[in-house]
């Protein structure tokens, strides 16, 4: 799986970890999560 802030290559298993609109992202940091969590749909495909 990819961060999708980053597009670093994370494992599932990360502990950082956001639900939106029904999908699951991981993130390598809680930096990247935070990014995430402010405005995600920059983020989203």
């Amino acid at each position: 799986m990819n961060d999708p802030v980053c597009m670093m290559e994370v494992d599932e298993r990360s502990p950082f970890k956001s639900s939106y609109n029904g999908k699951v992202y991981v993130f390598c940091s809680a930096v990247c999560k935070q990014s995430f969590d402010k405005n995600p749909a920059p983020y989203v495909k």
